[in-house]
C-alpha cells in the first residue's frame, strides 16, 4: 500500500463519522446559540461553539477493547482440488483506486486555505508604517495605522496586536476611545485570534460542507456579542457613549481572517439592541456554565456512544469487527495451446477496510472489504500471477450473505475468469477453528510429539516443531479446545504457541 492509499483509507474509514459529529453538533449550537444568549448571556452562547471539536473528538476517542478481541488480517481454511495451501498474514492490499478522493477535498482545503493567507497578508500589508502607540493601557502592542480605514482591531492569533485608525484620537471622545481599547483589549484577552484561525482551519477542512460557512459567520457574530458583554459588564453606565462609538466605526474594507475587526458580517443592529439589555446577573452567568457543561457531556457521551459499533465495543462479538469472504474462482488457462482449468475454493477473514491476501500454487488472491451502509458491503479483488502479473481486478458491491458473481477476461487475455464471492459478517473459519475440541490421554509422550499428534486431530499445521523439546510431557484432555491443549503443550516445553488462523508457531517465552 502507498502512503496516498493508506491515508485515503483512513480518511474513508474515520472521516463519515468526523463529518457526522461536526454536523450534529453545529446544528446543535445554531439551534441553542439565541437561547442561551437570552438566558445566560452571550458569553455562555459563544461557549457553545467548543461542542462541535469537542463531538469529533469524542467521536474518535478509542473504545476498550476486549481481550482476544481484534485480530490481524489472516487467511483461513484455504482448499483446492489439488491439496491444501499455504496460508500468510495479508500484509499487501488490493491496488485500488481509492487515493483519487482525496485530490477534489485536498484542492479546496488548499485553495481555502491559500485564499485565507493572501486575505491576511493583504490586511497587513495596508498596517505599513503603523506605529507604536506608547502608554496605551493595554498588556497587548497597540498599533496607530498610516491610514483611517484600518482599525480598531485584533490582528493576528500569536504575537497578536492592537491597531487603532489614523484619527482615533479625533473620531472618538475620551470615554469612547476608552470603551474602544477595552473591547480589543477583551478580544485579546479571550484569546479570539486563536478562536479565529481554528474556525479557519474547520472551514478549510469542511470547505464542501454549507454548514460550515454559515457557522463560521454566526461564530465571529457571537464573538463580538461576547466582547460587547465583557465591556458592559464592567463599563455599564456608559452604554450610550459604547453605542456612539459602534457608529463611528466604519466596516472594515478589507476581511480579516485571523484577527477581529468591525465588518459588514457583524450585523451593528444587533450589537446596539444587546446595549438596551441588562447584564445577565451573576448567579445567571453561573447557571450558564453549568447547562454548558451538562450540553457538553451529553454531546460527548452521544458521539462516543455512536461511534462503538465501528470500533471495538467492549461487548461486541467478532462479527461486528470481521469479515468472511467465502470465494470460489475457476480459472481457465491456455498452456501450449490446450486448455487448463484450474479451481480453488477459501475463506478470507480480514478487519473491514484491511487487507488480506492467499497464497496458491500458481496465482494469488488479494481482498479488501468495507462497510458501504444499510447492510451493503464493498469488496475490492485482485487476482494476480505466481510472478505478480495481474490477471483480474474487480470492484463488488454486494449484501452480507448474498453471492456475487463475476466473470470475465483476465487482464492478459490468456485467462477466463468465474468469480464467486459470499460476504459473510464475523469469522466462521476462525470459529470453526476455535470450536474444535481434542480428546487425547499423553502419558511420558515427547514434547514434540504430542503437539504434532494434538495438531493433527484439531486441524492445525505446525510450522516449527522441531523447536520443542523432546522432554517427555502427561497430559489428559477431555474435550479440550484445540489452541489451549497446545498452548499447554508449547508452555511445558518452555515455549509460547503462536496460533494465526490454522498455522501454529513456537516461541520462547
Amino acid at each position: 500500500m502507498t502512503d496516498l492509499e493508506a491515508i485515503a483509507a483512513a480518511c474513508l474509514a474515520h472521516g463519515w463519522m468526523l463529518l457526522l459529529a461536526f454536523t450534529a453538533a453545529t446544528l446543535l449550537v445554531v439551534v441553542l446559540r439565541r437561547p442561551c444568549r437570552r438566558w445566560f448571556g452571550a458569553e455562555s452562547a459563544f461557549r457553545l461553539w467548543l461542542l462541535p471539536p469537542l463531538a469529533m473528538l469524542a467521536g474518535q476517542w478509542p473504545h476498550t477493547v476486549a481481550q482476544g478481541g481484534h485480530l490481524p488480517p489472516l487467511v483461513y481454511a484455504i482448499t483446492t482440488a489439488g491439496g491444501s495451501l499455504s496460508m500468510r498474514a495479508g500484509q499487501s492490499p488490493v491496488v485500488e483506486s481509492r487515493a483519487w478522493w482525496l485530490l477534489p477535498w485536498f484542492a479546496g482545503t488548499v485553495l481555502v486555505a491559500a485564499v485565507a493567507v493572501v486575505a491576511q497578508r493583504r490586511y497587513r500589508r495596508r498596517l505599513a508604517g503603523a506605529v507604536i502607540v506608547p502608554d496605551a493601557a493595554s498588556r497587548w502592542p497597540v498599533w496607530r495605522a498610516a491610514t483611517t480605514d484600518v482599525g480598531p482591531a485584533l490582528v493576528g492569533a500569536w504575537r497578536a496586536r492592537i491597531v487603532l485608525p489614523f484619527d482615533f484620537e479625533r473620531r472618538y471622545d475620551a470615554a469612547e476611545r476608552v470603551l474602544v481599547l477595552a473591547h480589543e483589549n477583551a478580544h485579546a484577552c479571550r484569546g479570539d485570534g486563536w478562536w479565529c484561525l481554528c474556525a479557519l482551519v474547520f472551514v478549510a477542512l469542511f470547505w464542501f460542507h454549507p454548514l460550515a460557512w454559515l457557522a463560521l459567520g454566526a461564530l465571529r457574530r457571537d464573538q463580538e456579542l461576547a466582547c460587547d458583554a465583557v465591556v458592559l459588564r464592567a463599563h455599564g453606565p456608559c452604554r450610550r457613549s459604547y453605542a456612539n462609538a459602534l457608529l463611528k466605526t466604519s466596516s472594515a474594507a478589507l476581511a480579516l481572517p485571523v484577527g477581529c475587526a468591525w465588518s459588514p458580517r457583524h450585523p451593528l443592529a444587533e450589537r446596539i439592541a444587546m446595549l438596551k439589555q441588562p447584564s445577565p446577573s451573576l448567579s445567571r452567568r453561573i447557571a450558564g456554565v453549568d447547562a454548558g457543561s451538562a450540553v457538553a457531556l451529553a454531546v460527548a457521551g452521544s458521539a462516543y456512544a455512536t461511534s462503538a459499533p465501528f470500533h471495538a465495543h467492549p461487548a461486541a462479538s467478532s462479527t461486528d469487527r470481521e469479515y468472511q469472504l467465502d470465494m470460489k474462482i475457476e480459472l481457465a488457462t491456455d498452456k501450449d495451446g490446450h486448455r487448463h482449468a484450474e479451481r480453488a475454493s477459501l475463506a478470507l477473514c480480514m478487519a473491514p477496510g484491511q487487507p488480506a491476501s492467499a497464497s496458491l500454487p500458481d496465482w494469488t488472491v488479494q481482498a479488501t472489504t468495507t462497510p458501504a451502509g444499510d447492510g451493503q458491503l464493498r469488496i475490492a479483488l485482485a487476482v494476480a500471477g505466481k510472478d505478480g502479473t495481474p490477471m483480474t481486478r474487480s470492484q463488488l458491491q454486494g449484501a452480507v450473505g448474498k453471492p456475487l458473481r463475476v466473470t470475465g477476461k483476465g487482464m492478459d487475455g490468456r485467462h477466463a475468469y468465474v468469480l464467486y464471492v459470499t460476504p459473510h459478517a464475523g469469522c466462521p473459519a476462525r470459529t470453526l477453528a476455535d470450536e474444535r475440541h481434542v480428546t487425547e490421554h499423553l502419558k511420558n509422550v515427547p514434547a514434540r510429539q504430542a503437539a504434532e499428534t494434538l495438531a493433527k486431530k484439531a486441524g492445525f499445521v505446525l510450522v516449527n516443531p522441531q523447536v520443542l523439546t523432546t522432554a517427555p510431557v502427561s497430559f489428559n484432555f477431555a474435550d479440550v479446545p484445540g489452541d489451549r491443549a497446545i498452548r499447554l503443550i508449547a508452555k511445558a516445553a518452555g515455549m509460547k504457541a503462536v496460533i494465526d488462523g490454522w498455522q501454529v508457531r513456537f516461541e520462547q517465552e
